[in-house]
């Protein structure tokens, strides 16, 4: 299907035949990475950080969380604490006092904190910079890897799939799966890898700033004439 007959329709409810699915036409495709790219030439990590540890930490305080909220939170915090061997040192209940603010403080105390020891007793301090040795780390999984790889590193190994992202690649059909994991295996084999990277930011901003999840902003979305997704508002 072209660009013209996807933006008047509606997806099917089953997966076109032929060699991809119905939104994953490549010209398609094109257009809507083209045009969120022209949209959001700003986009960025909105996390404050300094170093990749404290992006680290910051990634995984935002779980469930604003970045507003952690921006608030982490600047004392890295302050007090400005390297992974400090965190090591800490006691779970002062930790879990710093973040109460950013909520679910317990499972995040212990994410930094396993985080933190294996960092400074494995790694020499130094956050890890694969895929592969981020993954063993305490409480990370694909999404703050792809964070801190992406960002940090500027290390294209995957898609940051988060709930902008996931809602966002669903409505634009450009996947149809229902997990992170799943979802950002769609988005890899789309989108080029040279792109990962920006078009995580900019598929974040967009579910920010136009694609939200209720009453989304149709009227002055960049790619409301490739959209045809029933939640449309126009």
């Amino acid at each position: 299907m072209g660009i013209k007959a996807a933006a008047g329709k509606k997806a099917p409810s089953q997966k076109a035949k032929g060699p991809h699915p119905t939104g994953q036409d490549p010209a398609r495709v094109r257009e809507i990475v083209k045009h969120l790219a022209k949209a959001y030439p700003e986009a960025q990590c909105a996390l404050k950080h300094s170093n990749p540890f404290e992006l680290l930490v910051a990634t995984i305080l935002s779980a469930q969380c604003t970045d507003e909220r952690v921006n608030k939170v982490t600047p004392e915090l890295f302050r007090k604490y400005p390297t992974p061997e400090d965190f090591a040192a800490l006691r779970p209940e002062v930790l879990e006092q710093e973040i109460r603010s950013t909520g679910f403080f317990r499972s995040k105390t212990k994410s930094i904190l396993g985080s933190a020891r294996k960092i400074a007793e494995e790694f020499g301090g130094k956050v890890p910079d694969t895929m592969q040795e981020l993954l063993k780390l305490p409480g990370v999984a694909r999404k703050t890897a792809n964070v801190v790889l992406g960002t940090a590193f500027r290390k294209a190994t995957g898609v940051v799939v988060d709930t902008h992202v996931s809602r966002i690649a669903q409505r634009l059909d450009l996947s149809r799966q229902k997990t992170p994991e799943k979802i950002e295996q769609d988005l890899m084999r789309i989108i080029p890898q040279s792109q990962w990277i920006d078009f995580s930011h900019q598929m974040i901003f967009h579910g920010r700033r136009c694609c939200t999840a209720r009453s989304p902003k149709c009227w002055s979305c960049p790619v409301e004439n490739l959209c045809y997704s029933e939640e449309k508002t126009v």
